[in-house]
C-alpha cells in the first residue's frame, strides 16, 4: 500500500520493535479535515467536542489553531497509517493555566486515538503511541512535565492516562471560552501529569 505521507515532512519519527514507525506530522488542515472529520464525529469522540460538525467546519478550526503560535495540531501516521490526532498548547495561554498553577517547562496535551481497525483493539496500541508522543514533547520540545485535562466523565481516557504512568492532580472546572474564532462550553475536567523524570530519568 502506497504511503499517502511519505512526502510530509514530520516533526519526529520513532521505530519501535513490534509496532513499526510513528511519525509526528503537522496537521494538514485541508489535506487532514476528512480523516480527523470522521473520527470526531463518532460517538466515542463525544468528549473532543466537535460532534455534528461538517467537514468544512473542522477544517475551519484547524486552519485557525494553525495561525496560532500557542496551540499546534499533528496527525500521526504509524507505517503509512493514521492512527492519532494530537494537540499540543501552552498551558500559559488556555483556559487551564486558570485551575493550576502553571510551571516552567509544562505543555499541555489533547490525544484523540484513531477507531480500532478491523482487528479489534490492540493491546499496548495507546502505550507506545504516547511513548512516542511523550518522546517527542518532553525531549524534543525540552519540556518538564506534561499536562492533560480530560472531561471527568471520560473515565476510559481518565484510567488510561493514570495506567500510562500520569499522576492524578484535582479535579478542576474549565471556564467558557466564548470568542468570535473559538467556542468552547465550561468543562469538569480530571486534571493528570507526567514527570519528564519519570520516563526519562537523569
Amino acid at each position: 500500500m502506497s504511503d499517502l505521507y511519505a512526502s510530509r515532512t514530520a516533526v519526529h519519527e520513532q521505530l519501535t520493535d513490534g509496532f513499526g514507525t510513528v511519525r509526528i506530522l503537522p496537521l494538514d488542515p485541508e489535506a487532514d479535515s476528512g480523516v480527523v472529520h470522521r473520527w470526531v464525529s463518532e460517538d466515542r469522540a463525544v468528549f473532543w467536542g466537535m460532534n455534528g460538525l461538517t467537514e468544512q467546519q473542522v477544517a475551519g478550526i484547524y486552519a485557525h489553531m494553525a495561525t496560532l503560535t500557542t496551540h499546534h495540531a499533528f496527525l500521526l501516521v504509524r507505517d503509512g497509517e493514521p492512527v492519532a490526532l494530537l494537540q499540543t498548547y501552552e498551558p500559559e495561554a488556555d483556559r487551564v493555566s486558570e485551575c493550576y498553577d502553571v510551571r516552567p517547562g509544562d505543555i499541555g496535551i489533547h490525544l484523540l486515538i484513531a477507531p480500532a481497525g478491523p482487528g479489534g483493539a490492540r493491546s499496548g496500541w495507546t502505550a507506545r503511541l504516547v511513548a512516542a508522543i511523550a518522546e517527542y514533547v518532553l525531549l524534543g520540545l525540552d519540556r518538564r512535565r506534561v499536562v492533560v485535562d480530560p472531561d471527568v466523565r471520560n473515565e476510559k481516557a481518565v484510567t488510561r492516562f493514570l495506567e500510562l504512568g500520569f499522576t492524578q492532580g484535582p479535579v478542576v472546572v474549565l471556564p467558557e471560552i466564548d470568542l468570535p474564532d473559538v467556542y468552547l462550553p465550561e468543562k469538569k475536567a480530571q486534571l493528570a501529569f507526567l514527570d519528564r523524570q519519570t520516563l526519562f530519568p537523569g
